[in-house]
């Protein structure tokens, strides 16, 4: 009989149960949306109540058992991997004190960091001040603090989402060292929570040591399920609860990503790419390497904000025609996007897109652009050029990666829901110049939690034989020499020159606009 571990996968809009054996097959999932993405009191304001997640675990799972592929006895373990840096504020008892704050939420703190004048200095020559004020203002527990007091005075944990879940769970406040990443007092380098006495992210987010989860190693057993879980899972009570790592971490792990020559392009809501090294790099200087899934080691990540999530706004703004098309085939919409990309030439006739939708810290004033057009341009040209920006982003990515890893990347693997496109990987291949993979199993940061349960529980002697016997590859793609020497020139002669050109004129929009920095 097959061994079995469940992993619960909480993204953004809604939350899956997946059950895989030890070999790395699906042996059966469940998605449970959410009534609504996240709630919004006010304009930029993104929050859920707890009460949504709890609801969708409890039928993601219960409606996983009903199916009758998967008994709640067969589930040797539980983990969870969920989106990064969502915060909940839990009284002394548990209790939630507010809605969780959301990735997405826009709200900003006032900033009133008290950095040591050594620190202070050291931002000043290294460029990074305003980066560090927009980071402490972007941190929502300052902007409780500040804005709501007797919750922040009432606040007992203050916990990312993986930290809230596994209190659910087992009724511990203990969270893996691989899910924390976010506007946090954390060490990235040595990987725990930070000494005020030698770091400053204690300043910049200056919360109590004590409000602060025990962190453990991925692969811990946290404790085992509550009769309370039990009942809402419909699993066992006592089943082991596996700290996992966040969805991203995961995703690189279910790749197989786990050396320094393959990057996993995790084509979501947001765009990342990312490699695992046992060493601490910094791609993007002074931006951190998040801890990998595999401890003691690193995540160097260049992340693009907004990345797929602009397939989802041209959809909402110009594809009513396809989204059509695809409710009476019952069909996603992405395949019928499919035969856009099919009608449009490579390099989409010199129309190029620069996809900075959402700012990063490094480029607080960066904006969208795409330019180029011409009367040949229509919405299918407009598709190509998004999938094309997004793989000009990648590559730029993957080069800051290699000067710092001092390695070559050589294959890509692809997740997300990007990925599920055999053009937009093909197209990927053709503007990295790079082989492009595609693994067995869509879910793959539920592979990757999956990999890290069987691992806690002693089935795998290490992370890389787990990899070697649960991931595989189902589809690749090669670069076409034509092709990738068309992206070349308009890589090197066009997308690159765009952001030093366009820069002085954001500046300009911004003071003129008065357009928010982040």
């Amino acid at each position: 009989m097959s061994k079995l571990v469940l992993s619960v996968d909480c993204g953004t809009q809604s939350l899956k149960a997946l059950a895989f054996d030890e070999t790395g097959n699906l042996v059966d999932m469940c998605k449970a949306e959410y009534p609504q993405t996240y709630v919004s009191p006010k304009p930029g304001w993104a929050e859920q109540d707890l009460q949504v997640y709890e609801s969708a675990l409890s039928k993601a799972c219960k409606t996983l058992f009903e199916n009758g592929k998967v008994k709640p006895e067969e589930i040797l373990a539980i983990s969870v991997t969920s989106q990064r840096d969502t915060c909940v504020f839990l009284a002394k008892d548990g209790r939630p004190l507010k809605r969780a704050i959301l990735w997405l939420d826009q709200r900003m703190a006032q900033y009133d960091a008290k950095l040591p004048l050594h620190f202070k200095i050291g931002f000043k020559i290294v460029g990074m001040e305003k980066a560090a004020m927009i980071s402490s203002k972007k941190c929502k527990a300052n902007w409780v603090r500040q804005n709501e007091p007797e919750i922040w005075k009432e606040t007992h944990k203050f916990l990312l989402l993986s930290g809230w879940f596994n209190y659910l769970l087992t009724g511990k406040f203990v969270d893996s060292i691989a899910s924390q990443i976010g506007h946090i007092p954390f060490n990235y380098k040595k990987q725990t929570w930070a000494d005020p006495k030698r770091d400053f992210h204690p300043y910049l987010f200056p919360i109590d040591r004590n409000k602060l989860p025990e962190l453990v190693a991925p692969g811990t057993i946290v404790g085992g399920l509550t009769s309370q879980a039990s009942k809402l899972t419909g699993l066992k009570e006592g089943t082991p609860v596996i700290a996992s790592g966040s969805d991203k971490g995961c995703e690189t792990l279910g790749a197989g990503c786990i050396e320094e020559s393959m990057a996993c392009a995790s084509l979501g809501t947001t765009t990342t790419l990312q490699i695992t090294s046992e060493k601490y790099l910094e791609p993007i200087k002074f931006m951190p390497s998040y801890p990998a899934v595999i401890p003691g080691k690193f995540n160097p990540e260049v992340e693009i904000f907004r990345g797929f999530w602009m397939v989802t706004w041209f959809k909402e703004q110009f594809a009513s025609v396809e989204a059509q098309i695809a409710r009476e085939r019952n069909v996603s919409t992405e395949e019928v996007l499919e035969e856009l990309l099919l009608q449009t030439e490579p390099g989409s006739f010199g129309l190029v897109l620069q996809p900075y939708w959402g700012a990063g810290l490094k480029q607080p004033e960066a904006r969208g652009a795409i330019v180029g057009f011409g009367d040949v341009h229509n919405r299918a040209y407009l598709y190509r050029s998004i999938i094309e920006g997004l793989a000009y982003a990648l590559r730029d990515a993957a080069e800051k990666i290699e000067k710092v890893s001092k390695t070559a990347i050589e294959k890509i693997v692809a997740t997300g829901g990007g990925s599920r496109s055999n053009m937009v990987c093909q197209i990927l291949s053709d503007v990295l110049n790079r082989k492009v993979l595609r693994t067995h199993v869509y879910e793959a940061a539920g592979l990757g939690s999956a990999i890290v349960s069987f691992c806690g529980l002693g089935f795998y002697k290490s992370f890389e034989e787990a990899v070697g016997k649960m991931v595989r590859y189902v589809h690749e793609c090669d670069p076409n020499p034509e092709r990738t020497s068309l992206y070349q020139k308009l890589y090197r002669s066009v997308y690159k020159r765009l952001y030093p050109r366009l820069r002085p004129l954001y500046r300009a929009m911004q003071r003129i606009t008065n357009y928010p920095e982040m």
